[in-house]
C-alpha cells in the first residue's frame, strides 16, 4: 500500500488517523509534521483533522482537540459499559488536594502563600509535589518579594486531562460554587459551607472517565492521594 500525503488529502488522514491511534498521548501539529519528509503548512493538517473529526463523529471513539494536540478517546456516554470491563474504582481525591488544586486553577499564579492565605491552613509539601508529578501544576517563576516563593500554576496535561483546549474553558465558579472568593484572605470555613471541592472533584473523575485514550497503553490516574 503506498501512500502519497503530500498529493491526496485521503491519503493523509490514512497517516494521521494510524498515528493518533497509536499515540499514548495528545500529538501537537508540530509532532504530526514530523511524520513528512516534505513540509505540511498547519492549515492543511487542520483541515485534514477537520475532516477526520468529522468522519470519526457519532461513533464511540471520537477525535478530540485538547490543551496538548489531538488524540482520540472513548465518548462520554460510552462510560457505563467501559467501567464494566475494569474492576478499578473511579479515582478519588482528598479535599486538601482539591482546594490546592482548585486555588492554583482559578487564581493562577499562585504561591504557596496564597493557598494558604485561602485555606486558613499550612499547605502539606506532599500536595504540591504530587501535584506536580501529576504534571498538573509546576512553577512558572518566583514573585518579587523576600524569598522569591515559587508562583505556581496549571499546565497544558491538566487541561488535556480535563479533555479541554484552554483556562477560560473550565467550569464557572458559579458552578463550581463559590470555590474561591475575591477576598484574597478568605479562610476555610466559607470554602467548607459549599460544595465547591466535590463538585470539583467530580468535574475531574467525569473528565477523566469519558477521555480514555484509546491507544494500548493509558495512563492511570492516582485512585488516592493523602
Amino acid at each position: 500500500m503506498t501512500l502519497q500525503p503530500h498529493d491526496y488529502p485521503d491519503d493523509l488522514k490514512i497517516i494521521l488517523e494510524a498515528a493518533l491511534l497509536a499515540a499514548v498521548e495528545p500529538l501537537s501539529l508540530t509532532d504530526l509534521k514530523r511524520m513528512f519528509e516534505q513540509d505540511l503548512s498547519n492549515d492543511t493538517l487542520r483541515r485534514a483533522l477537520d475532516e477526520l473529526r468529522a468522519h470519526w463523529h457519532g461513533r464511540g471513539v471520537e477525535l478530540v482537540q485538547v490543551a496538548d494536540g489531538w488524540r482520540f478517546q472513548t465518548r462520554a456516554g460510552m462510560q457505563p459499559w467501559l467501567s464494566r470491563l475494569k474492576n478499578e474504582k473511579p479515582p478519588r481525591y482528598s479535599r486538601a488536594v482539591l482546594e490546592t488544586l482548585a486555588i492554583i486553577a482559578y487564581r493562577q499564579p499562585a504561591t504557596r502563600g496564597d493557598i494558604e492565605d485561602i485555606r486558613g491552613v499550612s499547605v502539606n509539601p506532599t500536595i504540591i509535589k504530587t501535584l506536580e508529578e501529576r504534571g498538573w501544576i509546576e512553577a512558572i517563576g518566583h514573585r518579587d518579594v523576600p524569598g522569591r516563593p515559587a508562583l505556581f500554576g496549571t499546565t497544558g496535561h491538566f487541561l488535556s486531562d480535563l479533555g479541554l483546549r484552554t483556562l477560560s474553558e473550565l467550569p464557572s465558579l458559579e458552578e463550581l460554587g463559590t470555590l474561591v472568593t475575591p477576598d484574597e484572605t478568605a479562610l476555610i470555613p466559607e470554602l467548607l459551607d459549599n460544595e465547591g471541592p466535590g463538585i470539583f472533584g467530580a468535574v475531574i473523575e467525569i473528565a477523566h472517565a469519558s477521555t480514555v485514550s484509546v491507544s494500548p497503553v493509558a495512563d492511570d490516574i492516582t485512585t488516592e492521594i493523602p
